[in-house]
């Protein structure tokens, strides 16, 4: 590093699906939380030309060592969307935070969400959260090919958002509820590629259209009924319906027994609602508890169960 290439260090945050994964990527409308807890990038230009990365985040087991390549193409695309040559160049990023990476919390989106922030930092390109959003689109196609854009733009500008692809760019627009969501999610310790996933819900899609066309039904109307009740604040209603938006999903096959499992214990303890949150076949689950007592008494009792446990609110 020389004097003249400055160290910047930003951040960008984790997100949670409360409705529409999978759907999301055919156009339907998903709900989508940020979650508190963040990825940061820390940035150094070089005298010599190429990318150095230190990955620092915590992670579940083998995320890291399976995501690498992926990762690895993300980053570069990321640079070059932004016009950073590190032939000429280089840079070292360093990755850490206290987002824990795992299938469905938005690890990768944070990653080159945060790499957009720290690029624009650092060579004062004064872009819009609009281009910053469309950066880490870029970056997410490393990681899962055709992305849907929802975690990038959860990554981006955090709250809770609807979001919407069309043929053009994405709408999306902050949703204001009267109080706090306060959410425990759990992970099964499974890593799954989004890409291969994706992948064979629509191969499952294109042998069977009739069948699709009626579980997009269903949520539709899933998804309509969960928006009135977000903006009333009726979580016993929001959490029947994030049940029915889980049966979905298992007809779409992609949860699995780990993910049904926690569904249940955390049902069972008393949670309002739970279904699988992100990819799927693994990942995460994600459970409604809307008082304080509630989200520590369910999330004691998945930690019985699950290799990680972590609280959060939306807000």
């Amino acid at each position: 590093m020389t004097d003249d290439f400055p160290i910047v260090q930003t951040r960008a945050f984790g997100k949670l699906i409360l409705f529409g994964e999978h759907l999301v990527v055919y156009k339907a409308p998903a709900l989508v939380g940020a979650v508190s807890a963040y990825t940061d990038c820390k940035l150094e230009y070089l005298d010599t030309p190429g990318v150095e990365v230190i990955d620092n985040r915590p992670a579940v087991p083998f995320y890291k060592d399976m995501k690498k390549d992926e990762g690895d193409k993300a980053i570069n695309l990321t640079l070059t969307h932004l016009g950073v040559d590190t032939k000429t160049r280089g840079v070292k990023l360093t990755f850490g935070g206290d987002l824990t990476c795992a299938s469905g919390i938005g690890a990768s989106a944070a990653q080159v969400v945060s790499l957009a922030r720290a690029v624009n930092l650092a060579d004062s390109l004064s872009l819009s959260e609009d281009e910053i959003n469309a950066a880490g689109y870029e970056g997410e196609k490393g990681y899962h090919g055709t992305p849907s854009g929802i975690d990038n733009t959860a990554a981006t500008f955090g709250g809770l958002l609807r979001f919407q692809r069309t043929e053009g760019a994405p709408i999306f627009e902050k949703k204001s509820f009267p109080s706090a969501i306060r959410i425990v999610y759990a992970s099964t310790g499974i890593t799954a590629s989004t890409t291969e996933v994706v992948g064979d819900v629509r191969s499952k899609k294109e042998a069977d259209e009739a069948w699709f066309a009626d579980i997009m039904s269903e949520y539709t109307t899933i998804l309509g009924e969960a928006e009135t009740v977000v903006e009333e604040g009726d979580m016993s209603k929001l959490g029947k319906l994030m049940d029915q938006n889980h049966a979905l999903l298992q007809k779409l096959t992609v949860s699995c027994k780990e993910l049904d499992d926690l569904v249940d214990a955390a049902r069972a303890a008393g949670a309002v609602g739970a279904k699988m949150s992100g990819t799927g076949r693994g990942g995460l689950m994600i459970a409604l508890t809307p008082t304080e007592e509630l989200q520590n008494s369910v999330a004691t009792a998945l930690e019985k169960i699950a290799p990680q446990v972590w609280k959060t609110t939306f807000a």
